[in-house]
C-alpha cells in the first residue's frame, strides 16, 4: 500500500512513517520543514518539501490512504496568534481534504487532540464528553473533525480522528525535538543535561494526591500502532473519532521524581503560578479505540517511557 504522511518530518508524524515503513508500505512525507525536520524523515521514505495546500500536486488514485499530522500545535501561540491557527489547521485542512476528493484518495486518519474538550466536566474522558476547548489550537482541531464528519457524509470519506493526550518517549531514531520545547518529559530531561537550571511546576495546590496536575501519558510506539490499526478500520461514509491514552495519571511531580531516577540526576524545581486554562487531572478512557482498533497501549510504563525520550536526548546531544 502506499500512504502519504503529512507533517512526516514532526515528532509523531516521523514515528508513525517508521511503522508504516516497517509494515511494508510505500510512503511519501510532506512537510514543509516549519516545525519538523528533514533528518526526521525516514530512511526509505520519498520526501517532498512543500504546504499541505498544494497536496493536489502529489496526491494520485494510487494512494491508498493520507494520514494528516501537519498542524500549529503550541497552545500558547494559539493564543496570540489565533490567526495562524485557522489558516493553517482549518484552511490547510480544508485544501488537503479537496485535494483528496480530486484524486479520489478516500481514506483518512487525522492527528486530532485532547484540547478539544478544554475542562472536563468528569474523567476519564469519553468521545461524548463535551467539546468546549479553551484555546485557539484545540477549536481548530475540532473545526477539522467537524469537517471530516460532513465530509464522510457527503462524500464517502472513510476517516478516523484520533485524539491523543500526552505523548512522549521516542523509537529508534525518532523522538522529541520541538522547538521551542513545551513538553513536561523533554523539559525535564533539559534539566538532567544540565541546559536547564530548574523545572518550573506550575501550581501546586490543585485537588490532587501531591498538588500537582495530572495527566495521561502515552508511549509514541503505542500512538503509531493506532494509527495502523486506523487505516485498517477505516469505513467509507464514517467517521470514527477514538481517544487515545493509557487511561492512568501521573502528577508533575511523579513525572520529576522519574525522571531523577532514570537518569541519576537531581531535578530542581521551581513552584510556579498556575497557568490559566490548566485543569487539574486529564485522563482519557481508550475504550472505544480497544473495541473499534483492537488497540492496547503495550508501553504503559512511565519509567520506560521517560528512559526511551532520555536516550534520545543524549543521542541529539552528541550529535550537536
Amino acid at each position: 500500500m502506499k500512504y502519504l504522511v503529512t507533517g512526516g518530518a514532526g515528532y509523531v508524524g516521523s514515528v508513525v512513517a517508521q511503522h508504516l515503513l516497517e509494515a511494508g508500505h510505500e510512503v511519501t512525507v510532506l512537510d514543509d520543514l516549519s516545525t519538523g525536520f528533514r533528518e526526521g524523515v525516514p530512511a526509505g521514505a520519498v520526501f517532498v518539501e512543500g504546504d499541505i495546500r498544494d497536496a493536489g500536486k502529489w496526491l494520485d488514485p494510487s494512494y491508498e490512504a493520507v494520514l494528516h499530522f501537519a498542524a500549529s500545535s503550541q497552545v500558547g501561540e494559539s493564543v496570540v496568534r489565533p490567526e495562524k491557527y485557522w489558516e493553517n489547521n482549518v484552511g490547510g485542512s480544508m485544501a488537503l481534504l479537496g485535494a483528496m476528493r480530486e484524486a479520489g484518495v478516500r481514506k483518512l486518519v487525522f492527528s486530532s487532540t485532547a484540547a478539544t474538550y478544554g475542562e472536563p466536566t468528569q474523567v476519564p474522558i469519553t468521545e461524548t464528553a463535551a467539546t468546549e476547548p479553551t484555546n485557539p489550537y484545540g477549536a481548530s482541531k475540532l473545526a477539522v473533525d467537524h469537517m471530516i464528519t460532513s465530509e464522510a457524509v457527503a462524500h464517502g470519506l472513510a476517516a478516523v480522528s484520533l485524539r491523543y493526550f500526552n505523548v512522549a518517549g521516542a523509537y529508534g531514531e525518532f523522538g522529541e525535538r520541538h522547538d521551542p520545547e513545551s513538553h513536561l518529559i523533554p523539559l525535564v530531561l533539559q534539566v538532567a543535561q544540565g541546559r536547564r537550571d530548574a523545572i518550573s511546576v506550575f501550581g501546586d495546590d490543585y485537588p490532587t494526591p501531591d498538588g500537582t496536575c495530572v495527566r495521561d501519558y502515552i508511549h509514541v510506539a503505542d500512538l503509531a500502532d493506532a494509527h495502523l490499526r486506523a487505516v485498517r478500520t477505516a469505513r467509507p461514509g464514517e467517521h470514527l473519532i477514538c481517544n487515545l491514552g493509557n487511561g492512568n495519571g501521573f502528577s508533575v511531580r511523579e513525572v520529576i521524581e522519574t525522571v531523577r531516577k532514570v537518569t541519576g540526576h537531581p531535578i530542581p524545581e521551581i513552584v510556579a503560578p498556575r497557568r490559566g486554562g490548566d485543569p487539574a487531572v486529564l485522563v482519557a478512557s481508550a475504550a472505544t479505540a480497544r473495541e473499534k482498533l483492537g488497540w492496547n497501549p503495550s508501553r504503559a510504563d512511565l519509567a520506560g517511557i521517560v528512559a526511551d525520550a532520555w536516550e534520545f536526548a543524549q543521542k541529539i546531544t552528541r550529535e550537536q
